[in-house]
C-alpha cells in the first residue's frame, strides 16, 4: 500500500474475472470464500465463532497489505468475518459479531513463486470451482472455505468447520451425491460457487484519495455573490453554501440569534459532517486505508475508543490504526430485510505496530465498531 489515505471500492468481477480473486493472485475482495495467503496456522472453527451467538461467522473481506520495508511481509494479508445474526450487532464495541486475522509471508515462501503472478488467466482457471483443499493437503469447508475439521460419516471425503455447515451442505444435495463417486473423483460432488451463507462476491479495487477541493468548483471567481471564501473551514463553507445567500441572512440577525445558532451546534453535528464531507467526493467507497498514519473518519462523537480500549498485540507492542470498513459496504451485501438487519457505521481495524509473525501463522488483530448516533440517521 502506497502513502497516504487509500481508497478502496467494490467491483464485480463476473465469471470472467473470477481468477484473479484466487489466493496466487493476491487479491483484495469482498464476499466468497476466503482466497487463503498462507497454508499453514489457519484460524480454526473456535476463533470464527461469534463473540454473542456462537455460531460460525462467514468470511466478510479481505485485504492485500504488503509492508515494502519488511521482508517477512513481502506477502500479507487481513482476513476479516462478520456474523450473519443481525441481533449480534445491537451493540457497538470491540469484536462480537466481527473478528479479523493477519497473515504474511517472506517473498520466498513454499506456496507462491518469487515472481509476481502472470496477468492472463491460465487456462481453465476462470471457471474452476473453489478448491476441496489447500496444496498443503488441509481441507477447506465446502459451505464457507474455513479449515474444515470435520467430514461426512458416510462418503468420509467432504469437509466442515463444524455441524451447521455440514447440515447445510446436506439439504443443499450433498445427500443425493454422498458416496457416488470413486476416490479421487469430484466430479459429482462439487462444490457451488455461492450459496446462502456466503456475502455476494466483489473484487476491491484500490485508488489513493484525491486532494479536497472545493465542493462548487463551476462557481465563477469573479463573481463575489457566488464565490466560496476559501479561507473558511469546510463547515463554515456547507454552512454558508446551504443558507444561498448567507451573508444576507446573517446581517439580519442580531448577536444573541447568533449566539443561540452557534450554541445549538453540537459536537455531534461537527463530527458527522466532517465524515460526510469526507466522502463527499467519492461515496461509493467501502475501504479507507492508512497504516499508521492518518486516523479514521468517525460517524459519532459517541463510542470513540481511547488508547486503553485498543489492547496491545500477544507479543506486547500496541496497535496502530490500519484501516476502515465504511457503511457503503453494507449496500453490497443484500443484508436487507423487513426486519432487524446487519448494520454497522464504520468498522476499525487495528494491528500490531511491531507487525509480529515468526511463523508466518494467522494472529488475530482488533476490531471496533462504531455505530451512527439515533440523531444523524
Amino acid at each position: 500500500m502506497a502513502a497516504g489515505v487509500e481508497l478502496g471500492f467494490a467491483a464485480a468481477a463476473g465469471p470472467g474475472g473470477a481468477w484473479r480473486l484466487r489466493s496466487a493472485y493476491f487479491p483484495s475482495k469482498v464476499g466468497g470464500r476466503p482466497a487463503w495467503l498462507g497454508e499453514a496456522g489457519l484460524p480454526g472453527p473456535a476463533a470464527l465463532r461469534c463473540g454473542r451467538c456462537q455460531q460460525p461467522c462467514a468470511f466478510l473481506l479481505q485485504l492485500y497489505a504488503p509492508l515494502p520495508d519488511r521482508p517477512d511481509a513481502f506477502h500479507r494479508t487481513l482476513f476479516v468475518f462478520a456474523c450473519r445474526g443481525a441481533a449480534c450487532y445491537r451493540l457497538p464495541g470491540p469484536r462480537g459479531p466481527l473478528c479479523v486475522f493477519r497473515n504474511q509471508l517472506p517473498r520466498r515462501n513454499d506456496t507462491y513463486p518469487a515472481e509476481p503472478p502472470p496477468e492472463e488467466p491460465p487456462p481453465g482457471l476462470a471457471a474452476a470451482a473453489p478448491p476441496l483443499r489447500l496444496r498443503s493437503g488441509a481441507a477447506l469447508c465446502r459451505v464457507c472455505g474455513c479449515l474444515g475439521p470435520r467430514v461426512c460419516g458416510s462418503c468420509r471425503r467432504a469437509a466442515y468447520c463444524g455441524p451447521q455447515h455440514q447440515a447445510l451442505d446436506w439439504r443443499r444435495g450433498h445427500r443425493r451425491s454422498c458416496g457416488k463417486h470413486g476416490a479421487g473423483d469430484d466430479s459429482t460432488d462439487a462444490i457451488p460457487e455461492h450459496n446462502e451463507f456466503l456475502f455476494p462476491e466483489y473484487e476491491i479495487l484500490i485508488e489513493p484519495e484525491e486532494p479536497e477541493f472545493p465542493a462548487d468548483s463551476s462557481v465563477d471567481p469573479g463573481d463575489e455573490q457566488g464565490a466560496v471564501d476559501t479561507s473558511k473551514d469546510p463547515k463554515e463553507q456547507g454552512e454558508l453554501g446551504a443558507t444561498g445567500s448567507a451573508g444576507e441572512a446573517f446581517q439580519s440577525l442580531d448577536e444573541e440569534t447568533l449566539e443561540a445558532m452557534a450554541k445549538h451546534e453540537t459536537e455531534e453535528d461537527k463530527i458527522f459532517q466532517t465524515f460526510k464531507e469526507r466522502v463527499a467526493a467519492e461515496p461509493e467507497q467501502i475501504i479507507r486505508y492508512c497504516r499508521g498514519g492518518e486516523g479514521p473518519v468517525w460517524v459519532s462523537s459517541e463510542n470513540i475508543p481511547d488508547e486503553k480500549d485498543i489492547p496491545n498485540c500477544s507479543c506486547g507492542a500496541k496497535r496502530v490504526f490500519e484501516f476502515q470498513i465504511m457503511p457503503q459496504l453494507l449496500n453490497h451485501l443484500q443484508v436487507d430485510s423487513l426486519g432487524e438487519s446487519i448494520d454497522w457505521g464504520t468498522l476499525l481495524v487495528y494491528t500490531c505496530a511491531d507487525n509480529c509473525g515468526e511463523g508466518n501463522e494467522y494472529l488475530e488483530e482488533f476490531i471496533w465498531k462504531q455505530d451512527f448516533s439515533a440523531g444523524s440517521i
